[in-house]
């Protein structure tokens, strides 16, 4: 009987996605950052009760690019600090070697 062959997640990715460092692999890492991000900006209105449409007015948007950006698309770094402020709440930025930034 074979012994079952384990593979880390960082394995599969390599084989499916492509090693660190391809353009695909990069292309993939953004996007996932970008949904994360996108998911935490859910989150945070969802905990204050506040609606996409509520959240829309107080950055001056129209709803529908609440929903992209909760869906990580359209990200900048000012649209991110500008709809945690609205939120009020504080976004950083954390940069290996150098520290934290707020945005």
């Amino acid at each position: 009987m074979e012994a079952i062959k384990f593979y880390t997640l960082d394995e599969v990715k390599d084989k499916h996605i492509g090693e660190v460092g391809t353009p695909h692999r990069d292309k993939y890492e953004a996007e996932l950052q970008s949904f994360l991000i996108g998911e935490a900006i859910k989150k945070a209105r969802k905990s204050q009760n506040m609606t996409q449409e509520e959240l829309a007015q107080k950055i001056g948007v129209q709803r529908s690019q609440v929903s992209k950006i909760e869906s990580g698309r359209n990200l900048t770094l000012s649209t991110i600090a500008r709809v945690f402020k609205a939120m009020g709440m504080k976004a950083s930025l954390s940069i290996s070697g150098l520290g934290s930034i707020t945005l």
